[in-house]
């Protein structure tokens, strides 16, 4: 059974595929890196010196890729056609010590990552990942992709208010996950870890571990017509704006640079090295005008040309809360990619980012539908008006309209993420 009538499904099988082998966004990189190299790219390394040939190219740096392609022919003031996305999402992160546990339970001491709605880590399965560092300065991959964890609800024999008073956790005392029993023994998950990775424990200098729910994605719905999975805030647009980087280096005459821009932390300020309020896009932009033999005029003038979309996902209209949303803008499931709106610059859409957007979908023969919060509830934000004020690029909030979002596992429509992927790839093509 097709996942809706007359649809193919084969874009969002391959981005279940992909949430499932990225569990933390060191992995998400990793897997739109391979994809990349399979395409024709090459990852190029920060302290080495660039050249300004054309072809295909991305960086890595940690939880953050950046990734362009140049076209034959491009000058040194050539514009920039950007796809902006973020790789993390809110979940349970582990702490420096992380060996705890009480009453002869051991567990893992975690710190609440992002905005995360905690109830949904409550009694469900977990795994571990993230990545470990080793002493000589280099990286493994940490992936426990099997039920090792459980943050255990309180019985309602023992709550007997929760379903009349609604359930109040405490960030620090309710959301310690159990991984076991008996005594708590200092270094025993950092030998766990080794052992899960083939590396010696004293040869782990840091690490950056996460816990990740293993349910697979999966259809449902009567006729398969959505999809429930976890991290499509914002996997779903760092898949589409992979694929859509892909499709574009493939076509000949490009006017404008393509660019795949995915960074880490947005879901606590993107105020890192790897995050959209710090240097990296524009350090690598700018360092392709400059190999391509470019100065600060060119420079100036790829960028005053340029376009960036922020891609990130936004809210469907709720059945159940319906007046929760603004009455006019209900976004639905399967009605196409939506435009973020917000005259305060939580977003940092406009009109003339309005026509562009617009004129990527037509291109596309894809549907959109506006978005606006209701005047009432507060409005979330995006690295859209972070991109437009550190890099003076005009930018479009623009994105996927999901359910359950910040949830362990959120809820869209099985066609959105080939309707999203369609019109970026008509943007990045101009």
């Amino acid at each position: 059974m097709s996942a809706h009538p007359g649809v193919d499904r084969g874009h969002t099988d391959d981005l279940m595929s992909f949430l499932r082998a990225s569990p933390s966004p060191y992995h998400a990189v990793g897997n739109a890196a391979q994809r990349l190299e399979k395409a024709g790219f090459r990852q190029v390394e920060e302290t080495a010196a660039w050249d300004g040939e054309a072809g295909g190219r991305y960086v890595l740096r940690g939880g953050a890729i950046i990734a362009w392609y140049v076209p034959e022919g491009a000058s040194p003031s050539t514009p920039y056609r950007i796809v902006g996305a973020h790789t993390d999402s809110p979940n349970l992160r582990v702490k420096p010590i992380p060996d705890t546990g009480a009453h002869g339970w051991r567990q893992i001491a975690v710190e609440i990552y992002g905005g995360a709605l905690l109830n949904t880590w409550l009694d469900r399965d977990l795994g571990l990942s993230g990545r470990i560092t080793l002493r000589d300065g280099s990286h493994r991959l940490v992936t426990v992709d099997r039920p090792l964890l459980r943050v255990p609800q309180l019985a309602v024999h023992l709550d007997r208010s929760v379903n009349s008073e609604g359930l109040k956790l405490d960030k620090q005392r309710h959301m310690t996950p159990i991984w076991g029993l008996g005594e708590v023994e200092e270094g025993d998950l950092l030998r766990f870890v080794a052992e899960e990775t083939g590396v010696a424990a004293d040869e782990i200098g840091g690490w950056d571990l996460m816990v990740h729910s293993v349910e697979p994605p999966a259809y449902l719905g009567r006729d398969r017509e959505l999809v429930a999975g976890p991290r499509m805030d914002n996997l779903l647009s760092v898949h589409a704006g992979t694929a859509a980087l892909v499709a574009a280096s493939a076509r000949s005459g490009l006017d404008a640079i393509p660019v795949l821009a995915a960074f880490d932390h947005e879901e606590n300020g993107s105020q890192s090295d790897t995050g959209a309020d710090g240097p990296l896009l524009g350090n690598v932009l700018e360092r392709s005008v400059f190999a391509r033999g470019g100065g600060y005029e060119e420079r100036a003038r790829a960028f005053a040309g340029s376009v960036c979309l922020s891609s990130d996902t936004g809210h469907a209209v709720h059945p159940n809360y319906a007046e929760r949303h603004e009455p006019g803008h209900h976004p639905r499931p399967n009605g196409g990619p939506i435009l973020k709106v917000n005259v305060n610059q939580r977003y940092a859409t406009d009109g003339a980012g309005r026509a562009v957007f617009a004129a990527a979908c037509e291109r596309a023969g894809v549907p959109w539908q506006s978005f606006v919060s209701h005047n009432s509830m507060p409005c979330g934000t995006t690295i859209g008006p972070i991109t437009a004020a550190r890099h003076g690029i005009s930018t479009v909030d623009i994105g996927v309209a999901i359910l359950s979002m910040h949830s362990a596992r959120e809820l869209c429509g099985a066609q959105d993420p080939r309707l999203l992927a369609k019109a970026l790839t008509a943007f990045l093509e101009g």
